[in-house]
């Protein structure tokens, strides 16, 4: 069985490396998964000291990463790229960007051809990107496009520190609010409602009971307030249904997520965004983990950005990243079971 996972740093002048290295330090002695860090060798020893992790990093790929390594070969590093990065990158600067953007690709690319069993992924900044002439809409639709995969869905989990969950898939993912009533079709939702359900198969729920938000205030309140829940929502949630899925809706977003936090529902499909994920944050903000529901590779990342203001500090929190390897290495183990 393949136990290497593979952690693309992310943009290399914010918090994605801390983070990550914060995060291997954690998690190796908890079991015996292995780590490949797709980044810069350099700024990875300059990390390392500079926490006083204590890390043991091999430079460079062994002959075959999944087989078993010696003392110390736990962790390695790879960088894609043929030169290392200056040490001093402003904040998002274009050489940072487009070094983000060659990780990312890289590890997928490793997931793809079976070298690597899942993909973390640390925060990249898409606006850094963008200015350095790169297209780019968000890392789960470059992994989507990378991997000729249409059929994918942003879930976000997380859990409050009594343990109770919320987990949320969102019909839509990054759209101006405007845009959003003419970006929602049937088929996202079902697709939405279908990829939440297997993932609470995958994460070996006893049940997999979905809601689906209404757009509107109220739900629309019969069409008062809005059709789409009468137009497009409803007849998703029938079609989901009749395909056999435990799914109700359209539901009253202002309440639904509170019943879905006391356990009435396993997870809850999000009309847009910032509906779906401001009240993951606000109970899960340091446990929150961002996962693509589809892809033909396990793919999780910290549901956090770059965070450039406390960036090279060494405060930055890793219980975001922690959970999103554990998330990773759970549903490895859960393929492995053959769940």
């Amino acid at each position: 069985m393949n136990h290497t996972i593979g952690i693309a740093l992310g943009d290399p002048t914010g918090i994605g490396p801390e983070v990550a290295l914060k995060a291997v330090a954690a998690e190796l002695g908890r079991d015996g998964f292995r780590y490949l860090l797709v980044g810069d060798a350099a700024l990875v020893r300059r990390v390392n000291e500079q926490l006083g992790l204590g890390l043991r990093v091999a430079n460079g790929l062994s002959t075959s990463i999944t087989s078993t390594v010696e003392d110390g070969g736990r962790v390695q590093v790879h960088d894609p790229l043929s030169n290392s990065l200056p040490a001093n990158l402003t904040p998002g600067a274009v050489p940072a960007a487009r070094a983000a953007l060659a990780w990312l690709e890289d590890g997928a690319r490793r997931c793809l051809s079976g070298e690597l069993a899942a993909l973390v992924t640390a925060p990249v900044n898409k606006e850094s990107i963008m200015a350095a002439g790169v297209p780019f809409v968000g890392q789960t639709e470059f992994l989507s496009q990378l991997a000729a995969c249409e059929r994918t869905t942003m879930m976000l989990l997380g859990a409050d520190d009594r343990g109770r969950w919320l987990r949320v898939a969102l019909a839509t993912t990054h759209v101006p609010l405007r845009a959003v009533a003419d970006a929602l079709r049937p088929e996202k939702i079902v697709l939405a409602i279908e990829l939440a359900a297997q993932a609470c198969r995958d994460l070996g729920l006893p049940r997999a009971r979905v809601a689906v938000c209404g757009l509107n205030p109220h739900a629309g309140e019969g069409g008062k307030v809005g059709t789409e829940e009468i137009t497009v929502i409803a007849p998703a949630v029938h079609a989901a249904r009749e395909r056999g899925a435990d799914v109700v809706g359209p539901l009253a977003a202002d309440t639904l997520f509170f019943q879905a936090f006391r356990g009435d529902y396993d997870a809850v499909v999000a009309m847009y965004h910032d509906q779906g994920l401001v009240p993951l944050k606000m109970i899960g903000f340091e446990t929150g983990v961002n996962w693509t529901l589809g892809l033909p590779f396990i793919r999780t990342s910290p549901d956090h950005g770059t965070a450039y203001d406390i960036a090279g500090q060494g405060i930055a929190s890793a219980g975001s990243m922690i959970a999103a390897v554990r998330l990773a290495k759970q549903l490895v183990l859960a393929r492995a079971a053959g769940r």
